[in-house]
């Protein structure tokens, strides 16, 4: 048995014809960057988000980077992030030159806490970065209302989430603006590099369409210090495809999180009444996620990884070593307190999952994990 975490050729042979025509529709145009391919995708995924605007930028990072930069945020402001999230998010607030300040996470959705992020604003704190992590809506309506009553913005890491509801609304749509990147392992997954912004404000959408283009609106026209981060065309076509059927995938991925739910849950309650946490994820009644990862938790997570591994089972975690404790932030973080954070991060573990995993191979992965557990 040989089971990879991740296989993306499938996505691409199943709907190998509309790839193809879509490579030889950019190709036959001759136009490579900021044309109607990407103009096209950009009005397509605002509507999807249920916004008006959509800017495409290079990746998921100069997405959110380029957010603050518009916003203003510089050196000295503070930016309130998750502990327990890639380091994108982190680094994202570092370039703009302001202070990432970390706030830990529900010990059962892994999101950043409601409750923690009230006591961690200071006069200096500009925005809140709420991550979707592993495809999960964080709780937006408290986020929201404590940026209200503070006067800040919200802006929404929504990499792991396209397609996810939080109380019927898209992410993507629910903070000031949203960050997102069309990473390849992503559910809506570029063939290479690529993010993209969302928004309902004009003049926000406007200054990320100026500074993702070396600060230009004009040709040779430089109205700001802007850089270079332009989603090229042949991705623009291919995100255009792969967003006709997201919602086709999403619905393979609840599926197969329901398979996995089910034929894990005895073992996990077994678990759950030992350790007084659950091996699986837990979902609160205002998401509908779409699983862009299925995590499973246990305190003994390494040797489980090294049963499943000799069984030919790929796993990852996301994610080992928190942005706090990485060499990046280790000394500007070193007295930072995320205890939920850093236990999780001991504990976590990824199951395959993907619109293209076979019921058959989910079914073999499920009876090594209760195998694995049972020892």
């Amino acid at each position: 048995m040989k089971i990879p975490f991740l296989e993306l050729k499938p996505g691409y042979l199943e709907y190998k014809d509309e790839f193809d025509e879509a490579y030889h529709r950019v190709m036959d145009s001759g136009w490579v960057l900021l044309g109607q391919e990407l103009e096209a995708f950009e009005a397509e995924f605002a509507a999807y988000c249920d916004t008006k605007y959509c800017v495409g930028v290079g990746n998921g990072l100069d997405a959110l980077h380029l957010v603050l930069r518009a916003w203003e945020v510089g050196p000295e402001d503070e930016v309130i992030v998750p502990g327990h999230t890639y380091i994108a998010s982190w680094l994202a607030v570092s370039q703009v030159g302001a202070i990432p300040i970390p706030v830990d996470v529900d010990p059962i959705t892994f999101n950043i806490d409601p409750a923690k992020v009230e006591g961690a604003i200071t006069s200096r704190t500009r925005a809140i970065m709420p991550v979707h992590l592993y495809g999960q809506p964080a709780d937006m309506d408290a986020i929201n209302e404590i940026a209200r009553r503070h006067g800040l913005k919200v802006l929404e890491d929504n990499a792991q989430a396209q397609g996810a509801l939080y109380r019927g609304r898209k992410t993507g749509g629910l903070g000031d603006a949203a960050g997102t990147s069309f990473y390849p392992g992503k559910n809506l997954g570029a063939f290479g590099d690529a993010g993209g912004v969302t928004t309902n404000d004009a003049d926000l959408a406007e200054k990320v369409r100026c500074l993702r283009n070396y600060g230009s609106k004009i040709k040779y026209h430089h109205d700001m210090q802007g850089v270079n981060s332009r989603m090229d065309e042949l991705q623009a076509a291919f995100l255009r495809v792969k967003l006709r059927h997201l919602d086709e995938w999403n619905a393979r991925r609840k599926d197969l999180a329901a398979t996995y739910r089910h034929e894990l849950d005895e073992i996990s309650e077994k678990i759950e009444s030992q350790c007084s946490f659950s091996l699986l994820p837990k979902t609160p009644n205002y998401a509908d996620p779409v699983w862009h990862l299925f995590v499973i938790r246990h305190p003994h997570r390494t040797q489980v990884q090294k049963r499943l591994t000799n069984q030919g089972i790929g796993t990852q975690i996301h994610y080992p070593i928190p942005p706090h404790r990485t060499g990046a932030y280790k000394i500007t973080h070193e007295n930072v307190a995320l205890p939920v954070t850093d236990q999780i991060s001991n504990e976590i573990l990824s199951l395959p999952i993907g619109p293209h995993l076979e019921t058959g191979s989910l079914h073999a992965i499920a009876k090594a994990v209760n195998e694995s557990l049972q020892r």
